[in-house]
């Protein structure tokens, strides 16, 4: 199972700690928590542990390199909708950057660039996660109330029911007791068909 925390995940993956250090420099001023992984297998097993709003991922890489990884996340039912940004040295490769795509990259950016837009690329995809479980939650909590109302609401149904069969019950064994209690019962029956009707036509309505 997922661990999920408040704060969104950035899994980092490239096998050079050095280039590791330097996107946690650039992303530490975000309000994220970043996880490193310094293979694709190794990025593969943090999935399994953990929920990520975005994925950094190196694409050239030995073993198993960045397209490779890319396809075998987006090729898990769990991790298919993961973003990942690819980052490569090779700049002018247009083969590279198709090869990116085609694996499920979101964007694709290369090294050396530019902290401020690395950092905003990344604050945007973080800002979409973040709406996705607020939506999320808010779709859980407005089916939780609901489910909550339709408990009550045949409760409440049960319990009516249960009262208008009580009052015929006491009805037939008045027998021929006294006006003033046939009148009482009669005052009782005329107020629960009242009622009765009230609720149907709001739950007409509604």
């Amino acid at each position: 199972m997922a661990v999920v925390t408040d704060r969104p995940k950035i899994l980092l993956v490239d096998d050079r700690p050095e280039n590791l250090l330097a996107l946690e420099a650039i992303l530490g001023s975000l309000d994220v928590d970043l996880v490193r992984a310094n293979s694709g297998e190794e990025a593969l097993r943090a999935l399994l542990r953990a929920e990520f709003a975005l994925i950094l991922l190196d694409a050239q890489m030995p073993g198993m390199d960045g397209f490779e990884t890319a396809a075998r996340i987006k090729r898990r039912t769990r991790t298919k909708d993961v973003p990942i940004i690819f980052l490569t040295a090779v700049d002018k490769d247009m083969s590279s950057s198709y090869r990116g795509y085609v694996a499920g990259g979101a964007d694709y950016i290369s090294k050396p660039f530019d902290p401020w837009i690395l950092r905003a690329k990344v604050q945007v995809f973080v800002d979409l996660w973040e709406a996705g479980r607020l939506q999320a939650a808010q779709a859980a909590l407005l089916r939780d109330r609901e489910g909550a109302g339709g408990d009550l609401q045949r409760a409440f149904w049960e319990r009516f029911s249960g009262l208008e069969e009580a009052v015929h019950d006491l009805g037939a064994q008045l027998g021929d007791a006294g006006p003033g209690a046939r009148a009482a019962l009669d005052r009782v029956q005329q107020r629960l068909e009242e009622l009765r009707g009230t609720l149907d036509g709001r739950v007409s309505s509604s």
